[in-house]
């Protein structure tokens, strides 16, 4: 079929439908609903055989869901009707909710149901429970909706909240004052649920040292206590807070904006209280340590036999220029260890999305800290790719971008969860890219395939990744299972008796192509490109990422979205 998709924002979850319908044998169209007009527009332009909003804030005109079957997916089960569904399932503790695909009819989340997908509530923020369980339920939704629409014989059930199974309801928009901290009464529990159903957006409004703030994902604490709402110490950014019964790590704040004065931005809590934190004790960021604690640590080792295990975890997968050399340092330590295989990735959600574009637009010299950020990134990848004593792996529970997906295909062999999304271009920030993509993209999949895919700027499925040689390998089920697959893989690679002979081969192939084009040469093209995009004067870069940073609204749907993304062969 032709599916036409309308969305509020091209996000995660609008990309991966994306990606599974063209894998399920559809041709895809998007249009970001800038407009009723633009709506109209492109069902007139597009006639699609269906339309599908994987996200969608606005209101469907009623000219468009009267005429034509619009399905809507709602973060919620059934019954379940209101913009802030899963902030109220993680603050009131609900352990399942599910997705619901409805069509759109005159009331908001009240259309007849299509289908309706449970799953459990991980704890977790909101942002990472959105790209991850939720994700996987409505794709699931998504798919039994579309079948049954082909099919022409199935009759969408009307929402009835008398109905067996029908256990949402109406509810409001959570306000900030439904989301506020009591820090003298509110236990650990209490409030991490609090900070976790705000995580992304809007956060949780408090005060701290006398000004107001907005709190930003919440993480519990297993060893650190003191006066409830004092601040006990900082981490990889992060500030542990004391609650009545224990403590939380918050790993970033936001300025409450002055009326009338700039927009703030969300950064990690230490960069935001600055000179407030004097007096506060860091505290140790050990990465094998924090392996077995209920902590913050952006950064973890384990081992499993011969396998070593480097997770890392950035909010929203941005990697500024410290977090980079933390990670670097971490990997040093890491390939000293005696192991024979080395995993590197977070135990869920996203791998990384490369450079800290929130971290650079609030830098006194943005260009500056773009190439200190890009230097920093690219000393990364180039320890990865000089690993010549030992496989690496990179795993993929989630989605990974630009730089970040750069930095996997770096390692030996890249190991993707099924629900994975990549986008492997630069273009749409404005970059030309660096992060050795000139020697890693086209070595697996071609100098052609490479151009197309940093040109065309769409985002690639997993199955797709592997069959254009993106992934190595591809591993269905849930976050967890994927983490369990990918132990027990790399327990049983580093393990096996072949091993030796693949470093020894890995080890000649990089030798013979350090001699044919140095690594040095790669990094310095690249760079030559990426300077003028950081320092040159009529360079759109700048413009690109603050639009980016600030969520300014697009005006139009950018032409690549426009136009019909065929089946996948």
């Amino acid at each position: 079929m032709r599916i036409l998709l309308i969305a509020s924002a091209f996000n995660s979850l609008t990309q991966r439908v994306h990606t599974v319908l063209r894998d399920e044998g559809h041709a895809v169209s998007v249009q970001l609903a800038v407009g009723d007009r633009s709506l109209r527009e492109a069902v007139a332009r597009t006639d699609p055989d269906l339309i599908l909003a994987p996200m969608l804030t606005a209101v469907v005109p009623e000219d468009i869901w009267s005429t034509r079957t619009v399905l809507i997916v709602h973060p919620g089960p059934m019954g379940d009707r209101g913009p802030s569904s899963l902030d109220w399932a993680i603050q009131e503790g609900a352990q399942d909710w599910g997705v619901t695909v409805l069509q759109a009819a005159a009331e908001m989340d009240a259309g007849d149901i299509w289908a309706s997908v449970p799953f459990r509530v991980a704890p977790c923020g909101k942002s990472e429970l959105y790209r991850g369980e939720v994700s996987d339920a409505a794709v699931r939704a998504v798919l039994l909706a579309v079948e049954r629409y082909e099919e022409r014989s199935y009759t969408p059930v009307p929402l009835d909240y008398t109905a067996a199974g029908v256990q949402g309801r109406a509810r409001p928009p959570m306000r900030q004052a439904d989301r506020r901290i009591d820090w003298r009464s509110d236990d650990t529990e209490t409030v991490l649920r609090r900070l976790r159903a705000a995580d992304s957006r809007p956060g949780v409004l408090d005060e701290l040292y006398g000004d107001e703030f907005f709190l930003h994902g919440g993480h519990p604490e297993d060893e650190l206590r003191g006066a409830p709402g004092a601040v006990l110490a900082t981490r990889d950014g992060a500030i542990c807070r004391a609650t009545v019964d224990g403590a939380v790590w918050i790993p970033r704040l936001r300025a409450r904006r002055v009326p009338g004065g700039p927009a703030t931005l969300k950064l990690s809590a230490a960069a935001v209280l600055g000179e407030r934190l004097a007096g506060v004790d860091e505290a140790e960021a050990d990465p094998r340590a924090a392996a077995d604690r209920d902590t913050w640590s952006e950064i973890r080792y384990r081992e499993h036999g011969r396998a070593g295990f480097l997770e890392f975890s950035f909010p929203g997968g941005a990697m500024d220029t410290a977090r980079c050399r933390r990670l670097l340092a971490a990997y040093r330590d890491a390939i000293a260890r005696p192991t024979s295989v080395l995993v590197l990735g977070p135990r869920r959600d996203v791998f990384s999305n490369g450079i800290h574009l929130g971290v650079i637009e609030a830098a006194a010299d943005p260009a500056g800290e773009s190439w200190a950020n890009i230097n920093a990134m690219n000393d990364l990848v180039q320890a990865v790719l000089t690993t010549t004593d030992r496989l690496t792996v990179a795993a993929l529970p989630g989605n990974a971008a630009a730089g970040g997906l750069m930095l996997a295909l770096a390692a030996d062999e890249v190991w993707c969860r099924a629900a994975s999304v990549l986008n492997p271009h630069y273009r749409l920030m404005g970059l030309y890219g660096s992060e050795f993509w000139t020697y890693t993209l086209p070595r697996r999949v071609g100098a052609a395939q490479a151009a197309l895919l940093t040109s065309r700027t769409l985002p690639v499925g997993a199955r797709q990744a592997h069959f254009l040689g993106l992934a190595d390998l591809v591993l269905p089920g849930s976050q967890e299972e994927f983490r369990s697959q990918t132990v027990r893989r790399a327990a049983e690679l580093a393990a096996s008796a072949p091993l030796p002979g693949r470093i020894a081969v890995k080890r000649a192939r990089r030798a013979e192509d350090e001699a044919a084009a140095p690594l040095a040469g790669y990094r310095s093209d690249e760079l030559a490109r990426m300077e003028r995009n950081f320092f040159g004067e009529s360079e759109p870069y700048h413009a690109l990422r603050a639009d980016f940073v600030h969520s300014v609204r697009q005006l139009t749907t950018p032409e690549h979205l426009l136009e019909w993304a065929p089946a996948h062969s």
